[in-house]
């Protein structure tokens, strides 16, 4: 019998597994994933102020990319800000994590039940463990907006002279909600290029956001030669509601660990896998008493932000949304930064309001904020 069983190959699961086999390696534990890759098909990405120095240190080897400053594109202005980037590909986190992990993996393993301390696979076998974490599920939100993107890897015929990430271009034509695009520059000519918008709906339609990531490409110069690689998503973004009730051990998203604007994941997974591998003991009851604590405190955290989500969604028509994220990158530097990282102190919150109230009228403001 395994002391642990890690249900679901993806981000916050992946790392915890990183995390205990470099700390407690004599523990016996094993993750189990139901595709044929661990991390699935995405790109996930922290500002090196998001994590600690430790963190970034041991996430380094996963990253592909890894730049100082990003670009920052409004319509009639620009800023390029200062700090680290840092992005993985899934590629690389399978890749690394099986040479670390070996036999503690099974892929193709998709799994039918879940219970604090055994599951039962789709095939019928039944697995015992002294502890079940479960990774798996997205984030449900009644009521939510949504951040949607399409990303292609493309590989250009001609080098794209980018130095460092295209973090948010929102001069671009706004189209149902507030839209951007976000561009990574893996070598001198591969590139990520990501449409991106904070939408009402979660519904994409791929031929079109295909068309705008080529024409986005073109208005730079840019002659595409291949697509080599495509990811696509809507995320909730969550309005109001309650913190998730973990009835057993939960990682990721579905247990609300992730960043409620952005929708950024991989801070909290990095610093729950240190967490979890730094506890004297794992046993059911007492690590899904410790998790539910840690949603709830970190759900109270994300309040403000989303109070934000809901004054964006609600204050303003969708094409008009763009004005609050360009009000907001006015800010200092450090602030912006600390927004990210959801570390706004309190003098943080009162200038984001108070820039916030030159920007949307202040009955629509109070609307949104209500929910209305």
């Amino acid at each position: 019998m395994e002391e642990l069983i890690l249900v679901g190959g993806g981000l916050a699961n992946g790392l915890l597994a990183h995390r205990l086999a470099a700390r407690r390696p004599q523990l016996r534990f094993l993750l189990l994933e139901a595709g044929p890759t661990l991390g699935g098909n995405h790109t996930w990405s922290f500002h090196g102020s998001d994590v600690t120095d430790d963190q970034r240190r041991w996430l380094l080897p996963f990253c592909a990319g890894n730049w100082i400053g990003h670009d920052i594109l409004f319509p009639g202005s620009e800023r390029v800000l200062g700090g680290s980037y840092h992005s993985i590909r899934s590629a690389d986190f399978h890749r690394l994590l099986m040479q670390q992990l070996g036999d503690r993996v099974r892929l193709h393993t998709p799994v039918a039940e879940v219970a604090a301390d055994s599951v039962r696979l789709a095939s019928g076998e039944r697995l015992e463990a002294g502890v079940v974490i479960d990774g798996r599920g997205r984030f449900e939100s009644p009521g939510a907006g949504y951040q949607k993107f399409l990303g292609q890897d493309l590989l250009l015929d001609a080098p794209h002279g980018l130095t460092r990430p295209v973090l948010m271009d929102a001069s671009v034509e706004q189209l149902d909600g507030f839209r951007f695009v976000y561009a990574l520059p893996w070598d001198a000519r591969r590139v990520l290029i990501e449409d991106t918008t904070y939408s009402d709906s979660p519904a994409l339609d791929p031929v079109a956001l295909r068309g705008r990531i080529s024409d986005w490409a073109r208005a730079r110069g840019w002659s595409i030669a291949e697509v080599e690689r495509e990811e696509m998503a809507a995320l909730p973004i969550p309005l109001g509601g309650q913190a998730p009730r973990l009835t057993l051990p939960t990682l990721g998203v579905s247990g609300g660990f992730f960043h409620a604007t952005t929708g950024y994941s991989l801070p909290w997974a990095a610093a729950l896998a240190d967490t979890i591998a730094a506890l004297p003991t794992l046993e059911p009851a007492s690590l899904t008493a410790r998790l539910n604590r840690l949603a709830r405190s970190h759900w109270r955290g994300q309040g403000f932000y989303r109070l934000l989500n809901r004054m964006l969604f609600g204050a303003l028509p969708p094409e008009e949304r763009v004005r609050i994220f360009s009000a907001f990158y006015e800010h200092p530097e450090a602030l912006v930064a600390r927004f990210y990282a959801g570390r706004l102190t309190l003098a943080d919150k009162l200038a984001v309001m108070r820039r916030g109230a030159r920007t949307v009228p202040t009955l629509n403001a109070l609307g949104a904020a209500m929910g209305r």
